[in-house]
């Protein structure tokens, strides 16, 4: 991983390696879905406004807009975002008022009109590690857009699921999406009949 690229750093580590499954015949190039939480599912936003391989995406309580999420706070530890961006996780390596440039770059909302992948996520509302205003700004722009996409959200939870009913409940409907855009199986009712907020 480059630091101030962690998002090309993704494409340029997942992309090559699908490639090479398909390669090899242990993937349909049709048929290639991707599932990812936390850190891993900002990667899968990243990507998706890059590439069209995917057929279907799962990315729960992720990252959508460094520039919003380096002022936030991990409500969980009550330690400021900024230091994930400057030196950790996020790789960045600089202040949003330093390098601009790569907080825009690296952000997949301001890439989110190139999404042609339909999206499933689940992001909780007391998510204690990364802002729930994230999934907001996210997908509420793929619906502002027109995109295919779907969100859970389980009061209550924190940034995984632990109560044993909603990780069932969840685990079935995400297998109804896959297997509806993986397998071809029947379109799941609750596409065209979602909760309200």
């Amino acid at each position: 991983c480059s630091v101030g690229h962690p998002g090309q750093s993704a494409m340029n580590t997942v992309l090559p390696a699908v490639r090479e499954l398909i390669k090899k015949g242990y993937a349909d190039p049709k048929r290639v879905g991707i599932q990812g939480h936390s850190w891993g599912a900002y990667q899968i936003n990243y990507m998706l406004t890059r590439t069209n391989m995917f057929r279907a995406a799962e990315a729960g309580a992720s990252m959508a807009n460094m520039v919003s999420g380096y002022g936030g706070i991990r409500w969980g530890t009550g330690i400021s975002r900024a230091v994930q961006y400057e030196q950790g996780q996020s790789r960045i390596g600089a202040t949003p008022w330093d390098k601009p440039q790569l907080y825009i770059e690296n952000s997949p909302i301001f890439q989110i009109h190139k999404v042609q992948t339909p999206y499933l996520t689940v992001h909780n509302d007391e998510d204690d590690a990364v802002p729930f205003y994230q999934a907001i700004e996210f997908f509420t722009a793929l619906r502002r857009l027109g995109k295919e996409a779907y969100w859970f959200n389980y009061n209550g939870e924190k940034h995984g699921l632990r109560e044993r009913d909603n990780i069932k409940h969840y685990s079935l409907h995400m297998t109804e999406f896959f297997d509806h855009y993986l397998l071809d199986a029947p379109r799941p009712r609750w596409m065209d009949q979602p909760v309200p907020w």
